[in-house]
């Protein structure tokens, strides 16, 4: 097999796929797969081209373009950031071509990450990712034949990606208005990729052990860009309300953290993973959400700083929307996890969601609201959690 080809990969079993050998006939002592410092590095690339989305809600009150554009950039970034996470679960090789091709890629989100802030009114957003498109279509390229199950894998992913990628080579000579078009469409392209090709794609299953701590740790990292939001509310002489208002805000990220890792360690998902499609669309929503929240809580905790009687109204629906998009997606990863939702945990999550919307439909004092919100969202973090590791206990008992 060729340098070219194949290099040095490293993917759980794909000796045996060479041999064509199943999947559950693998052996089961192969040993856990974790994040590589490479993709850290690479995933810090892409927080920072989210942070630049982030930053076009630069108002308390954003018009409804404002969101749809915010949330259309979000949906780019993430599917750059998403297409290699999900080649690197299944092949990981370790050698001078890969890290080449990959850091090629980091220059490409770079570009994305400045032009996120101007787009579609600059060229750098589509042009970066191209970049990361192209290279990642090399890789897949160079993997093609280390196996059939690899050939008819990548075969998906070059049609898809490749077709996606000619439309945004395209969006580059159209005039700006159009250009966002063009853009869906080869988002739409790229999502529809994987699903359409489901059957060839479940033929090598992602890695159980990577794949999890892989988006868990990019979600960890997005959620963290809260912190950054709350400082950037607080004055550099502040009052003591406003450094008691960003505390008290911090507790519901701290609260969503809760939730989110008892979740991820108790490995719920693992055995129904599969292709990992949906439990990564889910996270899209969800990291969509965390940003949205920092954003809103930034913004909170900056109306406290001005004296603000009360909140604008969009502002409390946006705070709304996030806190009940992430309880929606705590839902859907239970869905993911068991293939149904167990009626208690629905029952919790009706329970979560109707006390956020009451808050925020009938309070309007910015600082009032966030304590009640962290009161809320403490108490739903406990017994969310409690319930979390009971269904784990549950499972392990079982198996």
């Amino acid at each position: 097999m060729s340098w070219w080809n194949l290099g040095n990969v490293r993917r759980r079993g794909i000796g045996w796929l060479r041999l064509g050998l199943h999947e559950s006939e693998l052996p089961l002592d192969q040993d856990e797969r974790h994040a590589t410092w490479l993709e850290l590095f690479f995933d810090l690339v892409f927080v920072l081209a989210l942070a630049t989305v982030q930053n076009r809600l630069d108002v308390p009150t954003p018009h409804l373009g404002d969101l749809a554009a915010t949330l259309g950039l979000f949906s780019v970034v993430w599917l750059a950031w998403i297409g290699q996470a999900f080649y690197d679960t299944r092949f990981d090789p370790d050698d001078i071509l890969h890290r080449l091709a990959v850091l090629v890629g980091m220059v490409g989100a770079g570009a994305m990450a400045v032009g996120a802030a101007s787009a579609p009114h600059t060229l750098l957003l589509p042009i970066g990712y191209i970049v990361v498109r192209i290279m990642l279509i090399v890789l897949y390229l160079r993997v093609r034949n280390s196996s059939p199950a690899s050939h008819l894998l990548t075969t998906v992913y070059l049609i898809g990606f490749g077709a996606g990628v000619l439309v945004w080579i395209v969006s580059l000579g159209v005039p700006e208005r159009i250009r966002p078009l063009l853009w869906a469409i080869a988002l739409t392209i790229e999502f529809l990729t994987p699903w359409l090709g489901r059957s060839r794609v479940t033929r090598i299953p992602v890695d159980t052990s990577h794949l999890p701590e892989r988006i868990g740790q990019f979600t960890i990292i997005l959620l963290g860009t809260t912190l950054t939001d709350l400082r950037d509310a607080i004055a550099p002489r502040p009052e003591v309300d406003v450094v008691v208002a960003a505390g008290v805000a911090l507790v519901i990220p701290a609260a969503v953290w809760w939730v989110y890792t008892t979740f991820v360690t108790t490995g719920l998902a693992l055995p129904r993973l599969s292709a990992g499609l949906a439990y990564s669309y889910v996270h899209s929503f969800l990291g969509a959400a965390l940003l949205l929240l920092g954003w809103a809580l930034g913004e909170v905790v900056g109306q406290v700083s001005v004296h603000a009687d009360a909140l604008p109204n969009r502002l409390r629906l946006l705070l709304a929307v996030a806190l009940i998009t992430w309880m929606l997606c705590g839902l859907g990863l239970q869905w993911v996890s068991l293939g149904y939702i167990p009626r208690r945990r629905a029952l919790i999550g009706v329970c979560g969601i109707a006390p956020i919307i009451l808050i925020t439909i009938l309070v309007t004092d910015p600082f009032t609201l966030l304590c009640l919100l962290a009161v809320v969202l403490v108490g739903y973090a406990i017994v969310v959690s409690r319930h979390i590791v009971h269904l784990g206990n549950a499972r392990a008992t079982t198996t």
